[in-house]
């Protein structure tokens, strides 16, 4: 199989508000734990490694971040949940900002929940999932750090966090932006979401 090419993307605007945003043709939004590598995974499509500040610190996205591809769609960079040392003052702004985006955001496809493949899913991820489905906001589960699970372990872990997911063994794409697993499978995903209906 041909591998797929980077994503030709560019960074537009970082927003507060879902009605400061530009109009799109079609958008997916990336979301997950704080730590859970969204930022690395968006390097890694791009094959760029500053199209996205990758920090140290966890919790560093505290806006609604746009990346426009060469064909005019969109990707969504949504602050990462559940990290206490932001602000609260910050933190407080965070769930009505990203759920008026979730709800009022026109023309976007679905939503890419990332779960971190070292340690599962955690409550925080399996309410997100669940608001995302009381919601009826279409989403697609992708397990990052796929090579910080030792191999011998990877069947297993796979299984265990499809099942507390509520979904199927293939219904979960593992990939590792370091180590470029299955980054090219994503390219092609993310080029499919993104298809104007």
């Amino acid at each position: 199989m041909a591998s797929a090419p980077p994503l030709q993307m560019q960074f537009v605007m970082s927003a507060s508000d879902v009605d400061q945003l530009p109009d799109t043709p079609s958008e997916i939004a990336i979301v997950g734990r704080s730590n859970v590598g969204k930022s690395s995974l968006i390097n890694a499509l791009a094959n760029r490694n500053q199209l996205a500040k990758v920090s140290k610190t966890p919790g560093r996205t505290q806006l609604l971040n746009l990346f426009e591809l060469d064909d005019g769609t969109t990707i969504m960079d949504l602050p990462g949940y559940g990290y206490a040392k932001v602000p609260a003052r910050v933190r407080a702004t965070w769930g009505s900002m990203i759920e008026g985006y979730l709800l009022g955001r026109e023309n976007l496809r679905l939503v890419v929940v990332l779960l971190d493949g070292e340690v599962g899913p955690t409550a925080l991820d399996l309410d997100t999932l669940g608001w995302m489905e009381a919601n009826e906001v279409p989403y697609r589960l992708v397990a990052t750090k796929h090579d910080k699970v030792k191999p011998s372990q990877r069947d297993k872990r796979k299984k265990d966090l499809s099942a507390k997911c509520g979904v199927g063994v293939t219904d979960v794409l593992w990939v590792s932006a370091s180590k470029n697993v299955n980054i090219d499978q994503m390219r092609a995903r993310v080029r499919e979401w993104l298809r104007p209906r």
